[in-house]
């Protein structure tokens, strides 16, 4: 195994799950994911990923107003920090049950260009790409076919924003890779390995192996696991030479029935890599590190007030 000893850890401060039924403290509004992002830097965190919420339901959301706020908020802040934001959102399907060829309650689809408006916008140093289609639970399926996937990567070429593929499956790595022998995703391209959720790869270390072996050569890769398995893939990612990532998107609790906060998952992160004999990149020596390109904001014109 390849351990490198100075990696990134991500902190994914809120995801775009139910875990705001769960925890109480589940950053909401654009000022709570804002405060959060400061917190996890200030506890060592080089990059944040953040999606946004509704402020007043908690429930996940994908308004673009939402999204301009809280970057601004957060680059506002007395930190510095590498943003990370998702693409994920407008891929939902869950067929009607009397009708399976019409989207049933659930379902929300949007064109590419759509998912990437916040991108071209905000202009993150990274952007997730979830590269493939996956079953998400029961009765919902996630959306992505290699023609949308083409689409979002030239809709990101030319904004300086750095894509991080999101892998849940190893056919995302081959999609992937596809995609850069196309030359739709550029020389610095960063691939995530997301393993433990339903239905994709199971967290065992011959999984995890097997989607590392499939990162392109010279590429850089991180990885992280949910609930339980979070810190034990920690571990896992480090050892195996990848970078690592926390936070309230994948784990509620820092120990048996205790909430956590996100500063309070970057610190136990980042003590574990340092137990592990390895320290935690600065978010400047994460974009020395990745070809990161810090950004001013292409922000709309808009007048809210969501706190």
């Amino acid at each position: 195994m390849e351990m490198k000893k100075k990696v990134a850890l991500t902190c994914a401060l809120t995801g775009s799950g139910d875990s705001h039924l769960k925890h109480p403290n589940v950053p909401k509004s654009p000022k709570e994911i804002a405060a959060a992002a400061v917190e996890a830097t200030k506890a060592g965190a080089s990059v944040v990923h953040m999606h946004v919420r509704d402020p007043k339901t908690g429930d996940p959301c994908r308004e673009l107003e939402l999204y301009q706020e809280t970057v601004r908020l957060i680059r506002d802040a007395d930190v510095d920090v590498c943003i990370n934001i998702t693409t994920g959102m407008g891929g939902d399907w869950t067929p009607d049950k009397e009708n399976p060829l019409m989207p049933g309650p659930g379902s929300d689809m949007i064109t590419p260009a759509e998912r990437m408006e916040h991108i071209l916008r905000c202009r993150p140093e990274i952007c997730t790409l979830d590269c493939g289609s996956i079953n998400w639970g029961q009765n919902l399926l996630y959306i992505a076919t290699y023609e949308q996937l083409r689409e979002s990567a030239k809709l990101i070429q030319g904004t300086g924003v750095t894509p991080e593929i999101e892998a849940f499956d190893l056919g995302f790595m081959w999609q992937a890779s596809d995609l850069l022998k196309e030359g739709l995703l550029p020389k610095n391209t960063m691939f995530q390995l997301c393993v433990g959720i339903p239905y994709g790869v199971k967290s065992t270390t011959l999984a995890v192996a097997a989607m590392r072996d499939l990162v392109p050569e010279g590429h850089h890769w991180a990885g992280f696991g949910i609930g339980r398995e979070e810190f034990p893939m920690l571990a896992l990612m480090y050892l195996m030479g990848g970078n690592v990532r926390v936070g309230l998107e994948d784990n509620i609790y820092i120990s048996k029935g205790e909430f956590a906060t996100n500063g309070q998952l970057v610190e136990k992160g980042k003590s574990i890599v340092e137990s592990l004999g390895g320290s935690i990149m600065t978010p400047q020596e994460a974009r020395d590190a990745f070809g990161l390109i810090k950004q001013k904001p292409q922000f709309k014109e808009v007048s809210i007030n969501r706190q």
